[in-house]
């Protein structure tokens, strides 16, 4: 959305003031005297100039503006500054909020409303028709403060939403080469990590088996642990968990590493500081498994060193090896694929550090790498706090200068008409009525309960203070804050329908539950108040400013009955209100179409990239079933028979299959034709791409699910779950699997969309295929429950 070209503005004021001065005098027959016109063009061309140019400088732009209307306003006869003096400080204090953030808003909106009064009661005290006309104004600053900052979050969040599905467009085309990247990486790891292992033992023990024959022994035990072990990390690789909540501390992981290098006879010293988990740490583990791999694979028995060090700045993990032993035999020297280089640096770049390696002066090799410590995007901005501070300052001084006169002057003083002036009466209600403003999304029913008692004050402030002035002016100034709640579309519903608070099965009458297929069932709660509603606060605004109109017109007096002043009152406050509601209900609607189609396109982007990401995932998965597994599982035959030099052999042999593996994946590109639909197995993609589109999701399998689910289960229960986590909210969500008594059920939190009823329908389609059931309740939670019986007989290997 364009923004609109308001730059024609301070010449369209220019004229504008010309217009009610000199112009209206011209009509009248009063010639402005030369000295007259002078200071009004020395005041009007640098404030027209200064309002051109506000964009750049807003803040000095509504100094210099409003400086230079009050000391022009003293020479000048009246009305020669009224039009750049109101809406010319309108306008810079409006740009002022589209242009800088909230707290230099108020401070501005503020500072300038105390500036005004200050300037005034230095020349004389407040009476009625100055504090009503400082009413007035802090009204209009106060609009156009609130203007210019609905403008600046409306224009924040098009284009937040605009970047939004821009970056999911993005991870749409870049998931699919994520996931082939991380299955490669994966895959070299763990097959150059183990094989290499089993290679390395298998040659030492086969070169001292007439000295030691007892290591042939548990050469052959260890290359069937360590088959076993490929077996289980490759199927683990094919379907990785979505969250890294059973996995150990990312300290243990690493000393568990060391040790598993300690026993195949590499001499490890480690010193490993505590990690969080994340992407430094998972950087470490996989950095620290490869360059141990290529010491055992290119040094063997030589003397090596891990340091990983966390700190604020940065982390470093380190991998230092010394010279190769002489005369010890290197039996997986020829077992590289050239590919190892690469991943780490890979992995250093992903986690947002660097990496380098090199010889040592002693004929070592050493491995660095520097990722991001832990205050890597923490804290403020350096000199926020004293920035504000110094805004504050220098407002207060601004604010006080019109008190300096007062020093060295001494002003006579002048009698006031009352002792309690009715526009500081009216000055103290619409500042609660502002303030109340502020607190209309946090508690709605609180914030328009308030407005309605403030309302019905305003003629009482004015019978008080003895205000003489147009009788509906007061009841008028009371019903604007109301106006502006009913059309800012506040957190209520529209009236009708569907409630979080009183829901109802789908397709069901009210007051009866639906039973059989797709049953949408209601977990127990306490009992609620009825949520506001739209017809409810149309009504009730209605009647409060009806009776506020009604009791300033009968406390002035007049010879009409009170029922037609009630009328006549009601027929003036009616369509007032009710245009109000009408804006409020159109601004709801629109933004709720917005919402909807965003939320549409983010589903269908997510759901592409995941079906993508799947096929390129199945593609590598059936090539590991050929290749790395049968090889792998040959291995661990001849390893239980006995045959150590026919095992390592086989491992020799998955090393090379592995390596034409690699090569196939990186130059297979394409997927399938048919792209296979997303399963369970593909959660940890749909987590991912909910992450890369700025929504924070951890997904949670319980020990309890099956292995085996049926076909139709398993694509129900991931098409649930797409719909539930990509359907709207930008809050954390949390997706938790569980299995009990034939039953498997999804239980998501944070997820309040999901309660909308086009999103219900959904869910309710798949799970009565299934006779499931859907539960709702608390409000930001949806369960779903699809029993486990096979239905065709299909089942799918988790």
């Amino acid at each position: 959305m364009k923004r609109i070209d308001d730059r024609p503005a301070p010449v369209l004021l220019l004229c504008a003031q010309a217009v009610v001065w000199p112009g209206a005098a011209l009509v009248r027959g009063e010639v402005p005297s030369a000295y007259a016109l002078l200071v009004a063009v020395l005041v009007a061309g640098p404030v027209t100039a200064v309002l051109a140019l506000r964009r750049s400088r807003p803040v000095t732009a509504l100094v210099v503006v409003a400086v230079g209307c009050a000391l022009g306003a003293g020479p000048l006869p009246v009305g020669a500054t009224a039009v750049l003096g109101t809406a010319g400080v309108a306008l810079a204090l409006w740009t002022v909020a589209t242009e800088r953030d909230a707290f230099t808003t108020v401070v501005c909106g503020v500072s300038l409303a105390v500036w005004q009064l200050l300037y005034g009661l230095t020349l004389h005290r407040l009476s009625d028709r100055d504090g009503l006309d400082l009413v007035l104004t802090a009204l209009l600053y106060a609009a156009a403060c609130g203007a210019g900052m609905l403008a600046r979050r409306s224009r924040s969040a098009r284009r937040a939403s605009d970047d939004l599905l821009r970056r999911a467009e993005s991870e749409r085309r870049r998931l699919p080469a994520v996931e082939r990247r991380r299955m490669e990486r994966e895959l070299h790891d763990v097959s150059a990590h183990h094989l290499t292992a089993v290679v390395v033992t298998a040659g030492a023990a086969l070169g001292l088996r007439d000295r030691r024959p007892e290591l042939a022994d548990e050469a052959l035990r260890f290359a069937v642990d360590t088959g076993h072990e490929v077996t289980r990390a490759l199927g683990t690789l094919r379907a990785p968990a979505p969250s890294d909540s059973g996995l150990p501390a990312p300290e243990e992981r690493l000393l568990g590493l060391v040790d598993g290098f300690r026993r195949i006879g590499q001499p490890v010293d480690c010193a490993i500081d505590p990690l969080p988990e994340g992407a430094v740490a998972d950087a470490a583990y996989g950095i620290v498994r490869e360059a141990l791999t290529n010491v055992a694979r290119y040094a063997p028995g030589a003397a090596t060193t891990v340091r990983c060090r966390y700190g604020d700045d940065r982390t470093d993990v380190v991998v230092t090896s010394g010279a190769p032993l002489p005369g010890a035999p290197a039996h997986a020297a020829d077992l590289g694929g050239g590919r190892g280089q690469g991943i780490l640096r890979s992995r250093a770049r992903e986690a947002g550090g660097t990496l380098t390696t090199g010889p040592t002066e002693d004929g070592g090799w050493e491995v660095r790498a520097v990722l991001p410590g832990r205050m890597a995007g923490a804290g403020d901005r350096p000199g926020a706090h004293g920035y504000r501070a110094a805004q504050v300052t220098a407002a207060a001084g601004l604010v006080l200068q019109p008190l300096l006169p007062v020093l060295a002057i001494r002003a006579e003083e002048t009698p006031t008409g009352s002792d309690v002036s009715a526009g500081v009466l009216f000055a103290l209600l619409a500042a609660a009525q502002a303030v109340t403003l502020l607190w209309l999304r946090r508690a709605p029913r609180v914030a328009y309960g308030a407005l309605g008692v403030l309302a019905l004050l305003w003629p009482a402030a004015a019978a008080t203070g003895g205000y003489t002035g147009p009788v509906l002016l007061p009841p008028a100034l009371g019903a604007l804050a109301t106006c502006v709640a009913l059309a800012s579309g506040g957190p209520v519903r529209a009236g009708g329908g569907w409630s979080r608070s009183s829901p109802r099965p789908l397709g069901a009458p009210v007051g009866q539950p639906a039973q059989g297929r797709g049953e949408l069932r209601e977990r127990p709660r306490r009992r609620r108040s009825r949520p506001l509603t739209r017809p409810v606060l149309l009504a009730g605004a209605i009647t409060v400013h009806t009776a506020a109109v009604t009791t300033a017109v009968l406390d002035r007096g007049t010879g009409a009955p009170a029922w037609a002043v009630a009328t006549a009152a009601l027929a003036g406050t009616a369509p007032v209100m009710c245009a109000a509601h009408r804006v409020g209900t159109l601004r709801a609607r629109r933004a709720q179409a917005t919402r909807a189609e965003r939320d549409g396109r983010l589903g269908a982007l997510t759901g592409e990239a995941v079906r993508d990401a799947w096929a390129e995932r199945r593609r590598i998965a059936d090539g590991l079933e050929t290749t790395v597994l049968a090889r792998t599982a040959g291995m661990v035959a001849e390893a239980e028979a006995g045959r150590l030099e026919a095992a390592a052999e086989r491992a020799r042999e998955a090393l090379a299959a592995m390596r034409a593996l690699l090569d196939a994946v990186r130059d297979g590109e394409a997927g399938p034709a048919l792209r296979p639909q997303p399963t369970l197995q593909a959660l940890d993609l749909l987590a991912r791409q909910c992450r890369a589109a700025g929504r924070e999701v951890e997904i949670h399998l319980t020990g309890r699910v099956p292995g085996r689910l049926p076909a139709a289960v398993d694509l129900a229960a991931y098409h649930a779950a797409e719909t539930v986590l990509t359907t709207g909210g930008e809050q954390p969500a949390t997706l938790e699997l569980d299995a009990s008594d034939g039953t498997l059920t999804l239980t998501a939190t944070g997820v309040p969309s999901a309660a909308h009823p086009a999103v219900r329908e959904r869910l309710a389609a798949r799970v009565a295929a299934l006779d499931g059931a859907l539960t709702t309740g608390p409000a930001d939670t949806v369960r779903l429950l699809l029993p486990l019986a096979p239905g065709d007989g299909e089942e799918r290997e988790r």
